[in-house]
């Protein structure tokens, strides 16, 4: 059987220990790195891609939720978990949108940590639970709105929540419990958790999208300046044809994400 190999980093010299010492009696799981920042994290991560990768999420010059997203754009295999030296909403949202598995506070239960690296490590996304918070699941809400208006502009190249999705986040922002909301959906609690792991997906990918319409947009100014100095009125200094094109380069580099994201 294959074992779940695991690289640390943290710059805390006993935590990452603690983990080491508690995986090290693991016969299923390997630790094959241990680091302390997200520099040295992600060099050794690019040249020995391990199963799973335990980050610290916030300390050092390159953070963890930073390496995650890189991570997660060239190393989509690599499940990563993230740890917060706290618990912090505003990290848990960035944690979510990154790309993260799982994202844990330090005082989590060694024998937690060792059943979330097994499930990270067989696709699972423990992060999911986290929108069942209320503000968490507020937050989702006016993100997917935020992407519903980039998505006029681009043809709706990024995902939408189906109704039911959006229901059940604003149930909970409204601050209904996971009970309250099989009751007012009719609908088990199971068929919730796995509704919020797809919406977890779909804000991810939106997410990684939207780096691509920004790049793609910098290309703007090149084809005004080009219009400009071929001499055209400044109020059409874009045709229609010129657009078009830009629209389907868009496309080809969504094409391009898809592939890498699958």
């Amino acid at each position: 059987m294959e074992k779940v190999s695991v690289v640390l980093a943290d710059w805390q010299v006993l935590f990452r220990e603690g983990i080491h010492f508690t995986l090290s009696g693991e016969e299923d799981i390997e630790v094959i790195g241990e680091v302390t920042d997200g520099e040295e994290a992600l060099n050794f991560i690019e040249k020995n891609p391990p199963m799973v990768a335990i980050l610290n999420a916030d300390r050092g010059e390159l953070s963890g939720i930073d390496v995650t997203g890189r991570i997660k754009q060239n190393l989509p295999s690599v499940s990563v978990i993230l740890i917060m030296d706290s618990d912090n909403e505003e990290q848990l949202f960035s944690a979510i949108r990154c790309g993260a598995s799982a994202c844990l506070t330090k005082d989590i239960d060694p024998l937690d940590l060792v059943n979330i690296i097994r499930k990270v490590a067989q696709g699972a996304y423990p992060i999911s639970e986290a929108l069942l918070r209320p503000g968490i699941a507020s937050r989702v809400v006016d993100e997917f709105e935020a992407f519903s208006l980039i998505s006029k502009e681009v043809n709706n190249l990024l995902a939408r929540l189906s109704p039911g999705e959006s229901e059940i986040l604003r149930q909970i922002a409204d601050g209904s419990s996971t009970e309250q909301v099989t009751q007012a959906l009719g609908i088990s609690e199971q068929a919730i958790r796995q509704q919020l792991e797809v919406i977890v997906t779909k804000l991810v990918a939106n997410d990684h999208n939207r780096e691509v319409i920004e790049a793609a947009q910098s290309h703007l100014p090149s084809i005004i300046s080009r219009a400009r100095r071929a001499g055209k009125p400044e109020a059409d200094y874009i045709t229609k044809e010129e657009f078009t094109e830009f629209k389907e380069s868009l496309r080809e580099r969504f094409k391009s994400l898809s592939g890498e994201l699958g």
